[in-house]
């Protein structure tokens, strides 16, 4: 719906503790802004068409969720924030900056600062205030879906195929109009079903497997499933099966991980994505151009 090809989004954490890659651009505990822009600009030489930066982590079981009681206040973020991405415009001039936050005051900052696009992880439901700030800022939105909050994710019940798809559909809807009420550009609203937010293990395949369905919302889908913990779940239950080779280990491996990434990323890309979040950018535009090619084929 963006267009003929998938769009890949190369994810920057500047963070200290994301699930797969907090912490990589830290010296001596503190942030190295240097090597975090210098890794922004591998991924777009590797050809990501825009990136995704991060301050703060949403891993399972962060304290996040609610601006006033973050693990990370929305100065630390900006902080951590503006200098990378200030610095990434300053080297590739019209490069496609998207802040991934939550957090109305470090939407608008980003904004100001150069960034083009925002990605509600919570769709507008974890600052009352971000809806405004977006209809305000004129930028584009990514709206996530989200089940409750990181501390509440283990204590979830689990759900049927319908009953999940019901909810996220439900959800998407939701946040779909609290954007029309603030008076946000439908145009500008990207949705993401939300894999591993709020979502346990085989739930999230069953979500993959009907995520096609929620084009009927009408807006564009983009599918973050990079390095996601239940792709590594099942790789590393295949190995304890014996279904895979000896020098595997007892659990998945990096590579293997990667690999699952890539299977899933055009899985998603079948189903209807129309941005694919990635961090293996290289893989990713790769195996994008395959799954593109299929759906030409059609």
């Amino acid at each position: 719906m963006l267009g003929s090809r998938t769009l890949v989004m190369g994810v920057v954490n500047v963070t200290l503790d994301s699930f797969s890659d907090g912490g990589q651009f830290l010296d001596s505990g503190l942030l190295d802004s240097e090597r975090a822009v210098a890794y922004a600009l591998q991924l777009l030489d590797e050809g990501a068409d825009l990136l995704d930066l991060g301050a703060e982590s949403t891993r399972p079981g962060a304290v996040a969720g609610d601006p006033g009681r973050a693990a990370v206040s929305a100065d630390e973020e900006q902080a951590r924030l503006l200098p990378v991405l200030e610095a990434v415009l300053r080297e590739r001039p019209g490069t496609i900056l998207s802040v991934d936050t939550y957090k109305a005051a470090t939407a608008r900052a980003a904004v100001a600062a150069g960034a083009e696009i925002i990605n509600d992880v919570s769709g507008f439901t974890w600052d009352r205030e971000m809806a405004a700030a977006c209809a305000e800022l004129r930028c584009g939105v990514i709206a996530m879906h989200t089940r409750g909050t990181p501390q509440e994710w283990s204590r979830q019940t689990r759900l049927a195929g319908e009953e999940l798809i019901s909810m996220v559909r439900g959800g998407l809807a939701a946040s779909m109009r609290i954007a029309a009420e603030h008076g946000i550009d439908r145009e500008a609203l990207v949705l993401d079903p939300g894999y591993g937010f709020g979502k346990r293990g085989e739930e999230n395949y069953a979500l993959l497997a009907r995520q096609a369905e929620l084009l009927e919302l009408g807006r564009p889908l983009l599918a973050g499933l990079s390095r996601k913990s239940f792709l590594g779940r099942t790789v590393q239950n295949r190995v304890a099966r014996g279904d895979m080779r000896a020098q595997h280990g007892a659990k998945a491996t990096e590579s293997s991980v990667e690999t699952a990434s890539v299977a899933a990323l055009v899985t998603a890309i079948l189903q209807g994505a129309s941005i694919v979040r990635a961090h293996a950018v290289r893989a990713a535009v790769e195996a994008a151009a395959i799954a593109d090619a299929v759906l030409a084929a059609e």
